[in-house]
């Protein structure tokens, strides 16, 4: 049911008599319209909320209808909304934002260098397309972000602008149909077996159990660290995500969910992992169920960043790999393992904790092996058995059907036929 208090009244500034009398689409000395709200008006009744002027009462009347509409279908947008200042609108969403305090950092820190530079006072409403458009050249020109981070960035405003919308703070998003800068896409290469041996024997004996463990499971940097004793069953040859570890800006650390949903998962152990952790709480036995399995020297959950410093980088130059691998390598390596021995698209996501195969497939497309020449050979294969089966087929009715003097003649017969064929037709591969 709608507000009667809230249905637009059309006021025109001109004498009544013209009102009645003036022909539909005729000009009128002015015309104003507008809508009033629930407390008042002009004169202290109800206040006017939303006045334009016109020139032509038809103007004025459609105006109003359109109004009229937007408040049935409840899609009316204040302008007064629109006006608010763009800061003082984002900071009230990202306190609003259940954000983990890596997100929320991220967050403040895209608002604050690159955004309220430049629409700090500015209104929500008089940021256009084409203003958005700009900014966005400009994460790359002026700024010099990579094509990554300024997406990145602009995921960052764009979900400003979408809570707007929804707050009816203003009708319609500017960051809808932006031009983003293309990412190139980058394959992934794996760590080589030997590679990650290496760099077990060259980290420090607390950690080799780490590198081991996430090259059989594919488990994230983060899970790696949050896995707990109760985690792993050895018994069932299984490691069970349930939680991961993040640091905080302070080089602290705070235990949270994994990353979605489906990062909830049950990975089996290989028999090196079994071996590997066996010799890790052999060495550094947890303490109980609720025990770390892998913890910093001075005791506690692994800090990311003391992590990499002081022990990953320098076992990565000394096992020779590149400059700039992180833990993550260890994930695509298990994920190459997987591709190599042909599991399918499916099984690979699943033990990754994807979201979905899709996924999977832009990450890993390039590595699964080419199937040109299995195609070739199946189509091969499959009409190289029809044509033994219809030759079996007939030299087994010519016996049939001939006399058993007769049998050898047909039998004769069929092989003729048979060299007679012409041989397959040779296509002479490219390069060839």
């Amino acid at each position: 049911m709608v507000d009667t208090q809230w249905v637009p009244t059309a006021v025109y500034e001109c004498p009544a008599d013209w009102l009645r009398t003036a022909p539909e689409g005729s000009e009128a000395p002015t015309s104003r319209a507008h809508r009033r709200g629930p407390q008042g008006d002009c004169a202290g009744e109800r206040p006017l909320l939303h006045a334009r002027h016109f020139d032509r009462k038809i103007d004025a009347q459609r105006w109003l209808d359109e109004v009229t509409t937007s408040v049935v279908t409840g899609q009316y947008v204040d302008p007064r909304s629109a006006k608010k200042p763009f800061k003082e609108y984002a900071e009230e969403w990202r306190a609003s934002q259940p954000h983990r305090p890596s997100t929320a950092k991220a967050v403040a820190q895209h608002l604050r260098c690159y955004a309220y530079p430049v629409w700090e006072k500015r209104a929500l409403g008089a940021i256009k397309p084409g203003d958005v458009q700009s900014w966005i050249t400009s994460l790359t020109t002026t700024h010099k972000l990579a094509a990554s981070t300024s997406r990145t960035v602009f995921n960052t405003v764009n979900a400003v602008f979408r809570a707007a919308v929804r707050d009816r703070m203003i009708p319609h998003n500017p960051c809808t149909d932006a031009k983003l800068p293309s990412v190139p896409r980058k394959k992934v290469v794996p760590l080589a077996v030997e590679q990650v041996r290496t760099l077990a024997e060259e980290i420090p004996g607390r950690y080799r159990g780490l590198v081991l463990l996430g090259a059989c499971t594919g488990l994230r940097p983060g899970e790696l660290f949050g896995l707990q004793l109760r985690h792993v069953d050895l018994l069932h040859a299984t490691v069970s995500v349930e939680q991961q570890v993040q640091q905080t800006a302070k080089h602290g650390v705070y235990v949270c969910p994994p990353k979605t949903a489906r990062s909830h998962r049950t990975v089996p152990l290989p028999r090196m992992a079994v071996d590997a952790m066996k010799a890790h709480l052999r060495d550094f036995p947890a303490d109980g169920p609720e025990g770390w399995l892998f913890t910093a020297p001075q005791g506690g959950p692994v800090v990311y960043t003391h992590f990499m410093d002081g022990s990953w980088r320098p076992a990565c130059a000394k096992a020779g790999i590149a400059k700039g691998t992180g833990p993550h390598a260890l994930r695509h390596h298990y994920a190459s393992l997987l591709i190599k021995h042909g599991e399918s698209v499916k099984i690979v996501s699943e033990r990754l904790g994807h979201t979905n195969a899709a996924m999977t497939l832009n990450i890993y497309t390039h590595l699964w092996p080419d199937s040109e020449e299995r195609t070739r050979a199946a189509v091969d294969k499959a009409y190289a058995d029809y044509s033994a089966d219809d030759e079996t087929l007939a030299t087994e009715t010519a016996e049939a059907a001939a006399p058993a003097d007769q049998s050898q003649h047909a039998a004769d017969s069929v092989r003729t036929v048979k060299a007679a064929r012409p041989a397959p037709l040779q296509i002479p591969r490219s390069g060839a």
